[in-house]
């Protein structure tokens, strides 16, 4: 097992663990949210024919001029054609997305001519290919239309539906939906609707949390527990219980070096392969994560914030690797401080921030039992190892 290591080893050793879930079939119409685990290519031109690309009169370039009079010979609408002839003082009259015929190479703005209906009468001259949406403008048949790993959602949806591939005899190789257990310790814990707390107690938030952000992130959860106790071989039998019907496995509480961290004895009742402890961080630097039965267990700090800083830092990339989806952290932007953050540390730190056009404001309390400063702000700002940032320090935001 590798000890106080660095985020970057951290994250290597996350993906390099596991495997994305084998690929199961599904219909394209009931694919949203799934991760392709194959490349998707173009049956078909797009747009399949040339195309107006606004509304106007095709015609053909070569006989334009300003003050020149065509005949409008048809007015084709989107969805409607015309394969007639085109003579050198005719027009069509076309709508935007309508078919461009086939004699004629160019298409001149309505507000460029005193149009009509019968006669058209045109300010300029246009080039040939004017105004001009080729066929396969978008994308070529055969065009690597969607890379596996893509999430389909949004325009990967509507670039499916456009290639015709939204039909329910299409089927997709997906990456099956991820199921993930959740499991939160700690003897100081009380549920959440405890009417009152006893001496030396205190809400459980993590579960609420943390099963909230999986949710967003489109994991099924199969298992929420929450043990209320520090025992060793009850949580083994907890996790024990969960690995048949889950992908992953989630902890919170218990990995530091006090006498309650109860996974240092839990993971040898369960045979665990212990791959690292201790990540060079704050918050939440007593990250451990093992294999068991070959699959991941993740396990994060007890503390409120640093069980969310690192859910987003760690969990989110293994949620990535397992789905085959990139690497899954966070968007990382530059920022600049709007205040100085004194504060040094012998590693790098995650402190929450609220980024607004390229200004980076932190709230006061930073503490990683803290949640309710995390209230209203949209980062994770990254200070350095070391430093001592005076206001107008430009550092990395992570965007949650």
């Amino acid at each position: 097992m590798e000890q106080n290591i660095s985020v970057e080893r951290a994250l290597e050793m996350l993906r390099s663990a596991v495997q994305p879930l084998p690929p199961v079939r599904r219909r394209a119409t009931e694919a949203e949210g799934f991760v392709l685990a194959e490349d998707v290519f173009a049956p078909i031109h797009q747009p399949p024919w040339p195309r107006s690309p606004l509304d106007g009169y095709a015609l053909r370039a070569a006989y334009s001029a300003p003050g020149a009079a065509k005949r409008v010979v048809a007015t084709i609408c989107a969805g409607s054609c015309y394969d007639g002839p085109v003579g050198p003082k005719e027009a069509v009259r076309l709508m935007t997305g309508a078919p461009i015929p086939p004699e004629c190479d160019c298409v001149i703005a309505q507000e460029d001519t005193d149009g009509g209906t019968e006669t058209v009468l045109l300010h300029r001259a246009l080039r040939p290919w004017e105004n001009y949406c080729f066929t396969g403008e978008d994308y070529r048949r055969g065009a690597l239309l969607l890379p596996q790993g893509t999430r389909l959602r949004g325009l990967a949806l509507g670039l499916l539906a456009s290639a015709g591939l939204l039909r329910r005899d299409v089927e997709l190789a997906v990456r099956p939906r991820l199921r993930a257990a959740l499991i939160c310790t700690g003897d100081e814990l009380v549920p959440a609707d405890t009417p009152e707390l006893g001496p030396g107690k205190i809400y459980s938030s993590n579960a609420w949390l943390l099963a909230s952000r999986l949710r967003m992130l489109g994991v099924e959860l199969t298992v929420l527990r929450e043990t209320f106790s520090d025992d060793a071989p009850a949580l083994a039998e907890t996790v024990r219980s969960a690995l048949p019907g889950c992908d992953l496995v989630l902890t919170t509480g218990g990995v530091s070096v006090g006498a309650k961290d109860i996974l240092h004895e839990t993971l040898p009742l369960l045979g665990a392969e212990r791959l690292f402890w201790r990540v060079r961080l704050k918050p939440g630097s007593p990250l451990m994560f093992s294999l068991v039965d070959g699959k991941p267990l993740l396990s994060l700090s007890g503390n409120p914030f640093a069980a969310a800083a690192t859910f987003e830092l760690f969990a989110r990339p293994l949620l990535a690797a397992l789905e085959g989806c990139g690497e899954g952290l966070p968007t990382a932007v530059r920022a600049t401080l709007d205040a100085d953050f004194p504060k040094r540390a012998s590693v790098p730190r995650y402190v929450r921030g609220r980024l607004t056009d390229g200004r980076l404001s932190l709230p006061a309390g930073h503490s990683s039992g803290q949640l309710a400063s995390g209230l209203g702000t949209n980062c994770l700002a990254e200070i350095p190892a070391g430093a001592s940032c005076p206001a107008g320090t430009e550092v990395r935001a992570w965007l949650l």
